[in-house]
């Protein structure tokens, strides 16, 4: 008898899959595995119909891990680009939920007339950082376009040789100048760029002069660069690329600045040095939805309304709803209310004690010192003090992907699995102990 009679039907293959999938999907699944088998016996191997219901299994745990859905963060990156950036308060996301219907997104209800979408969460952030005016897009980098489309098209843009750096997914400033139809003026050198070099590069047809904030990476020794204060008595209009979207660089919703905040530069303190426009991100430092903010001079962000790409890289409702909320927060003076702000300020000592509850309950594991990051391209080099759970054990990379099956991800380090509280709720604590506790060696 053919042995490939005796493999399981898709039927019975798919009466064994009671996962939470797509039935097309589970389908599709089956049909895999039970083609896999036949391979397999066409080799001359032994396989059974038992072989084929495990492997159609094993695919569909994995199809499930594989499909978008809630993680414990346990790396000590606060903004992990990879983990969905920053995590969303229970304000916010009730009033993303609440926008989910209609919504007056663009609609002006005292009036009963056409509004804008550009009336509610861009003026808002605008007030947040004294700005006349503001306007949000999809992203940063979408903000950074649009500006450079909407104010140099054909003309010139000055840029520190030092600023046209590279940030995540291949944006390249030179790259995006280039297709904004701007043109590319190079001044001072990679680690020295004065307000001379700016001046000495400045012609009539300068369009603007674009600062970029260097949130990847780091120069240290012997560097200098021109101070927004500087460059805007050059002439044409300064625009910023502040990235992170540190409202205040004063921290005025926090008891006290955080040490780790260093030198990343606010958006106030940039437009109050006489920037004409700062973008910055929605997520990151500040801390709501992936978003990209531009604000400033009024006549400035009408003229970037007013640019048909404005319609290409327009956020939708929800995160609209989602950044109101997030202004009125900072609004309010207690921005503690959004999650990145809360965790990362949590005391060390808060951190210890939960740790040592945790490890009380998890064989093998102890308590260490660790040091979180604010990830997303954002405070390189600079570290922030935490509190972990470690698993010392020969086969670290096998424990990790144990905790990620329980949907965990964790960092290994020197032969290790640590799993950082900085960035765990202190809700999750017990499923973060189960799921150690099932990962733990023997």
């Amino acid at each position: 008898m053919d042995p490939r009679r005796g493999l399981p039907s898709v039927e019975v293959v798919l009466s064994a899959l009671d996962h939470d999938l797509p039935h097309a999907q589970r389908a599709s699944i089956a049909r895999d595995a039970i083609e896999l088998a036949r391979a397999r016996i066409e080799r001359g191997q032994d396989v059974t119909a038992d072989d084929v219901l495990a492997d159609a299994r094993r695919r569909a745990d994995d199809a499930v891990l594989r499909m978008l859905g809630p993680v414990v963060n346990a790396t000590g990156v606060l903004l992990h680009t990879n983990l969905g950036r920053a995590p969303l308060g229970g304000a916010t996301v009730a009033a993303m939920h609440d926008a989910a219907g209609y919504t007056n997104v663009e609609y002006r209800l005292p009036e009963g007339v056409r509004g804008s979408r550009h009336e509610h969460a861009g003026a808002l952030l605008a007030l947040a950082c004294g700005a006349e005016a503001g306007i949000v897009v999809n992203n940063n980098a979408a903000a950074v376009v649009l500006v450079l489309a909407t104010l140099a098209r054909g003309r010139e843009v000055l840029v520190s040789r030092g600023e046209l750096v590279e940030i995540g997914g291949g944006f390249r400033v030179p790259e995006i100048l280039a297709e904004t139809g701007a043109r590319l003026v190079e001044v001072g050198t990679t680690n020295r760029t004065r307000r001379a070099d700016y001046e000495r590069a400045r012609t009539e047809e300068t369009a603007l002069v674009l600062k970029v904030h260097a949130s990847n990476y780091r120069m240290v020794g012997f560097v200098e660069s021109a101070s927004v204060v500087e460059l805007a008595t050059i002439g044409p209009p300064v625009v910023v690329d502040a990235g992170s979207g540190l409202l205040d660089d004063t921290t005025p919703w926090l008891e006290t600045r955080p040490k780790w905040l260093h030198d990343e530069p606010g958006v106030r303190q940039c437009l109050d040095a006489g920037a004409a426009l700062v973008t910055f991100s929605g997520d990151k430092l500040l801390g709501g939805p992936q978003a990209g903010v531009i604000v400033g001079r009024r006549s400035l962000v009408e003229r970037c309304k007013a640019h048909p790409l404005a319609r290409a890289v327009r956020a939708d409702k929800l995160t609209l709803a989602g950044l109101q909320q997030v202004a009125r927060a900072y609004l309010d003076g207690d921005a503690t209310t959004i999650p990145l702000w809360r965790l990362a300020t949590v005391p060390v000592e808060m951190l210890r004690a939960r740790a040592e509850e945790i490890v009380r309950t998890v064989p093998g594991a102890k308590v260490v010192d660790t040091d979180a990051v604010a990830g997303g391209g954002s405070l390189p080099g600079l570290h922030i003090p935490s509190v972990g759970v470690a698993l010392e054990t020969d086969l670290p990379e096998a424990v990790a992907a144990a905790l990620r099956r329980e949907r965990v991800v964790a960092r290994v380090e020197r032969g290790r699995v640590v799993c950082d509280l900085r960035t765990v709720e202190a809700r999750d604590d017990a499923l973060l102990a189960a799921a150690l506790r099932g990962a733990a060696p023997a």
